[in-house]
């Protein structure tokens, strides 16, 4: 007879540490996006073509972030987010490598954009899985303890997007001039292709197998589209909508042309109105020291904000993210060749930026408040990636006629719609505050 103390004959299998699959999950969410909406900017400028396409073709990419609620719920009821997540990983590797094959070709520009619609869809599809995942595999006070490091290791995939692979295309297109921009940007991408798929044989193995959630009964198609209408009914019907969807979209309206032109400005010659940068110090200045300086601010932000209440301190962070645009005008009109002046202007715009777009986040939590409050928040994301969408796509246009210097002072103009969306949203009083939360 078994002694009762003994151990049973199959124990379960304890589920893999959180440690093991969230730094790389998120990083491989991060990856992606900054591809996507940085990479290729730099890319393309480096191909040679014009401010104007680059805005407004790269402007285009965004839209599978404004839509991506529209399908967030097959996510949920077709499959499980472990499989969704794996699908879509091997799906980026395969756009990242098809980027790598037709940059050789007759027509680089079309033939690149094309594939990247197909990574921008699956990598705002990874984001819904892997967002979806994060919630079932962990424990309530697990999902808490954690977030801090999903928003680090997203941030460190920026600095390695936006840095390190910037830098290392500068780098092998000096080592390689035969090859020219199309050459450098081809590792560049077989480069991600593999990582990716490395990625994904890692996932298959360390993401856990959580235990599935009882399964709703099946919907149709009709069922689903009047679902997705009530919810979405239900948000236009809050107090006040008229005054939200101006905050969501027009509280980075001089942002959204501004970050479009960045990168454009610190490549462009010195006979161009730019600074003549070349990829290795655009990826260190912006890549990298400004991306730390983005986090850092977004920190202070969260910090301040949960001492003060977004209420108080609404006013100050709007005026903190938009003042710093003034720089660009100084750095367009004096045109500096040392790196440590222009370094130091990018990171106080970034940082400005990042402390500024945390009252940004919380305002959108604030909104999403309710029954609904996964689907609503994810609607208030639609509507934050179309604020970026729209403007952006005009911005090269507008410098092309304006030149720098006053496209910069235009972007300066433009602040002025932010400002009158702030001044007329509503704020509950002391929200955000620790000691309001915890009441």
């Amino acid at each position: 007879m078994p002694s009762p103390h003994a151990a049973p004959a199959n124990p379960p299998a304890r589920a893999p540490s959180p440690w093991r699959w969230i730094p790389t999950l998120y990083f491989g969410q991060g990856l992606p996006y900054v591809v996507v909406m940085t990479l290729a900017v730099v890319m393309y400028k480096n191909l040679g073509v014009s401010n104007t396409e680059i805005a407004l073709v790269t402007g285009w990419l965004y839209l599978p972030w404004v839509i991506k609620p529209l399908w967030s719920p097959l996510v949920e009821l077709i499959g499980t987010p472990r499989r969704w997540i794996l699908a879509m990983q091997w799906l980026i590797g395969a756009a990242l490598g098809g980027v790598a094959l037709v940059l050789p070709g007759p027509e680089p520009l079309r033939a690149t954009l094309a594939v990247l619609w197909l990574l921008a869809f699956a990598s705002a599809t990874h984001d819904i899985a892997a967002d979806g995942f994060y919630l079932q595999a962990l424990a309530q006070r697990q999902r808490a303890a954690f977030v801090g490091v999903r928003s680090t290791c997203y941030r460190l995939a920026m600095i390695a997007g936006q840095g390190g692979l910037i830098a290392l295309a500068g780098w092998w297109q000096q080592q390689h001039p035969e090859g020219g921009a199309a050459g450098a940007w081809l590792r560049v991408f077989g480069l991600l292709a593999l990582g990716f798929a490395a990625l994904a044989l890692l996932h298959t193995v360390s993401l856990p197998r959580p235990a599935e959630p009882p399964r709703q009964p099946q919907r149709s198609a009709r069922g689903m589209l009047r679902e997705f209408v009530t919810v979405f009914a239900s948000f236009l019907r809050q107090p006040g909508i008229g005054r939200v969807l101006a905050f969501l979209l027009l509280y980075r309206f001089a942002e959204a042309q501004l970050l479009k032109l960045v990168a454009p400005f610190l490549l462009d010659g010195t006979a161009a109105g730019g600074l003549g940068l070349s990829n290795q110090q655009l990826g260190l200045a912006y890549g990298t020291l400004g991306v730390a300086a983005l986090t850092a601010g977004g920190l202070l932000g969260g910090w301040v904000i949960s001492r003060r209440g977004l209420d108080r301190m609404l006013w100050p962070m709007v005026i903190a993210m938009h003042a710093p645009n003034l720089l660009f005008v100084a750095l367009a009109l004096a045109q500096p060749q040392q790196l440590g002046w222009i370094s130091a202007a990018l990171v106080a715009e970034q940082f400005g930026y990042g402390f500024g777009f945390a009252a940004y986040m919380v305002f959108m939590m604030m909104v999403a408040e309710g029954p609904h409050q996964t689907a609503h928040y994810a609607i208030c994301t639609g509507f934050m990636a179309l604020g970026m969408m729209l403007p952006g796509m005009a911005a090269g246009w507008l410098q092309a006629q304006l030149g720098y210097a006053g496209f910069f002072a235009w972007v300066c103009v433009a602040t002025l719609p932010s400002f009158l969306a702030v001044a007329a949203v509503r704020i509950r009083p002391g929200y955000g505050r620790k000691d309001e939360a915890e009441a």
